[in-house]
């Protein structure tokens, strides 16, 4: 049975390697998105099934614009379907849905969509899944000095906790454990406030090949770190 002690609140993904997950097949890339959304699946009811109560992915950057126009319709074409595919289970599962990021750039149609799910799955509890699209870690912190600004916020008002109430994931805790597959070594713009104190796992895994059992290695390993938040070891062991 996995351990039950120290489960991760709140774990953030960084979804990559379907492109090449699916060139290495000899597969169109947009094979590798398919089969990444298998994988999503896996991961979230994993998530579900060992307690964690908040999962953030990495979907669609504002950086992904930049692709192919083929490759960015089909993901669009993807996120419709899947929306309405899934969105039985999801309410079933008790899973919250929140699409995170400037969603103004979907067409009306796909955000129309994206409005509803959150709404029909607002209620739910047993687990938040955060897909970030249309998503930059420093959009997501210039859009917030923004309203700031709208707000009046006065100088001496400004401190971590009010930014903080000004992000994406206002109200939600910071992720505990950040994964990042197809062994990059970088965070590519991906809750660049968030992820301050987050541990961090790598795994050469490509993500449409990432399912439960490599999940819960990645919080296996988690679950043997000292989180000291600027702390010493000492100092940790003592407060225990």
């Amino acid at each position: 049975m996995f351990p039950s002690q120290n489960i991760p609140q709140h774990i953030a993904v960084i979804m990559d390697g379907n492109g090449r997950w699916a060139e290495a097949k000899g597969l169109p890339r947009i094979a590798g998105h398919q089969e990444g959304t298998e994988a999503l699946r896996d991961v979230l009811k994993a998530c579900s099934e060992i307690g964690v109560k908040f999962l953030t992915v990495y979907a669609f950057s504002t950086e992904n614009w930049q692709r192919p126009q083929e490759e960015v319709g089909f993901l669009m074409d993807l996120f419709a379907q899947k929306i309405e595919a899934e969105k039985d289970e999801l309410i079933e599962n008790k899973v919250k849905v929140n699409f995170l990021g400037r969603l103004d750039r979907f067409s009306s149609d796909l955000k129309t969509r994206m409005e509803k799910l959150m709404l029909e799955t607002e209620k739910n509890k047993k687990i938040t899944l955060n897909i970030m699209v249309n998503y930059g870690g420093r959009a997501e912190l210039v859009d917030a000095f923004r309203k700031m600004m709208k707000d009046q916020v006065a100088n001496d008002e400004i401190n971590e906790e009010k930014i903080s109430n000004y992000l994406y994931t206002k109200g939600m805790p910071d992720p505990d454990l950040l994964i990042r597959t197809a062994s990059e070594m970088r965070i590519s713009n991906f809750l660049l406030w968030q992820i301050a104190y987050a541990e961090i796992y790598v795994t050469p895994m490509l993500w449409p090949d990432f399912r439960k059992e490599e999940l819960l290695l990645a919080v296996a390993d988690y679950q043997k770190r000292t989180r000291k938040f600027g702390k010493t070891k000492k100092q940790i062991d003592n407060a225990a």
